[in-house]
């Protein structure tokens, strides 16, 4: 193992402020500390006092808090230097640290020692990062599960289920010849359909924590004048997009996020897609086309004068894609707002103008997404954790498969695969790459 290297980063945001921290972890934390304050701190004892340079000059007066590796965040000895919150001050603050001996941190490095050292798993690692970037209460609430171990928990359980029924498997094949015989009982069988149905359930959790974190991209398309901005503008509640009689007012992509019981809808207001000559509405209908692509779900905007919509004005990707007609401006034809099926497909009449019909709307994305926002106990979940759960079924599916035809050597080969998809989830199992991936997406000085 290579020497540890001292790290350093400003923990809060770049800007003016009231306070500026800098955060410090590694062997040179104290060492770093008497020399910034000329005293030696007490460790898990706030300490006010004058930050100096390596000049012995005076930076600013502030607070210091230095804790003694194990006991602290991220299980190293780590300096805290809290500051005014002024960009020249603290810049100059983080050069005098890097001066004493401490390099720029790495993004996500001081979560990632956390995990190294053992203070946290990679769910709550990972959880860190979905706490800070919470769009709602609901979401920060559960990231906070994650954070203190709820997913986590779940997961190690499952683990510790499959692990015993794994040695009590390989028993059985170890000692084939004593009057041990798995197969012809209905324990091992018993068990596994257990274990499916509790992997099923965290996968519905998981799945409903993903749309909580990720929420749905949503992307409004029709032709021209059809009332896409007003229809941005009545589910964001506010004057987002320029609205005008005027076809094809709207030549750029807008983006707006907003909340349907804590779940995030991004919605993409999109140029009118038409046949043009102009270069300038030419560019927005192509960027028009790369959002409906990358979209969850596409509402296609019609004029309620109009007999109904024109799905052939959108890309050929949208075969794969769920689709919501909008039949817009019914009050210009005093229609009542509603919805149907109709042709196979979900109908939504409304007035974007006046908001009849929004309600109903925000309600049918929620149930294309497939959220629950009733439901307890949801841990925010990203799609690695879905996919490793996916898995981990697969692996369970087989092992069933294998017991019905006495494969025991199988069956637990599979009850191991199982157990490796499963661990990669918190960090158990989990490679370089992986960890790379993770915590280069955090931000500096967390």
């Amino acid at each position: 193992m290579g020497k540890i290297e001292t790290i350093c980063a400003l923990a809060t945001a770049i800007g003016q402020s009231g306070i500026g921290v800098i955060r410090v972890s590694g062997p040179l934390s104290k060492v770093i500390a008497n020399k910034v304050l000329n005293v030696e701190l007490e460790p898990r004892v706030a300490h006010y006092g004058s930050f100096y340079d390596e000049e012995s000059n005076q930076i600013d007066k502030g607070v210091a808090i230095y804790f003694s590796g194990p006991q602290s965040y991220t299980g190293e000895d780590v300096l805290e230097l809290q500051g005014h919150g002024g960009m020249s001050v603290l810049r100059k603050l983080l050069e005098t640290v890097i001066f004493f001996g401490a390099r720029l941190s790495e993004p996500g490095e001081f979560t990632k020692r956390a995990f190294l050292n053992g203070k946290m798993d990679l769910v709550q690692a990972e959880a860190v990062q979905d706490l800070i970037q919470a769009s709602s209460d609901k979401s920060a609430l559960s990231a906070v599960r994650s954070l203190t171990g709820e997913f986590s928990e779940k997961i190690n359980q499952l683990l510790r289920d499959l692990i015993d029924l794994r040695v009590f498997v390989e028993a059985t094949i170890d000692f084939s010849d004593e009057e041990i015989d798995f197969l012809e009982s209905h324990e091992v069988s018993t068990k596994l359909e257990i274990l499916k149905k509790e992997l099923l359930d965290t996968l519905d959790c998981a799945n409903q924590g993903a749309i909580l974190r990720d929420g749905l991209h949503v992307a409004i398309a029709g032709k021209p004048n059809a009332g896409k901005s007003s229809l941005l503008n009545a589910l964001t509640k506010q004057p987002s997009a320029i609205v005008t009689d005027i076809a094809g007012t709207t030549r750029d992509v807008l983006k707006e996020t907003i909340h349907v019981e804590g779940m995030p809808l991004h919605i993409i207001d999109t140029a009118g897609l038409h046949k043009s000559d102009n270069i300038i509405e030419q560019e927005g209908i192509r960027r028009a086309h790369a959002e409906i692509d990358n979209a969850d779900v596409v509402l296609l905007v019609y004029d309620a004068k109009d007999s109904s919509a024109d799905p052939s004005i959108l890309p050929d990707v949208m075969v794969s894609k769920p689709i919501i007609a909008i039949r817009n401006k019914i009050d210009l034809l005093n229609a009542k707002a509603g919805m149907r099926q109709f042709e196979g497909q979900t109908e939504i009449s409304l007035s974007a103008k006046f908001g009849d019909g929004i309600e109903l709307l925000r309600q049918a994305l929620s149930d294309v997404a497939g959220y629950n926002p009733v439901g307890n106990g949801v841990f925010l979940a990203r799609k690695r954790h879905i996919l490793a759960i996916e898995s981990t079924l697969i692996s369970i599916n087989s092992a069933i498969e294998q017991l019905e035809v006495g494969a025991s050597e199988l069956v637990a080969e599979d009850l191991r695969q199982a157990g490796m998809s499963l661990g990669m989830i918190t960090g158990e199992f989990s490679s370089d790459d992986l960890l790379g991936e993770i915590f280069s997406s955090f931000c500096i000085g967390k």
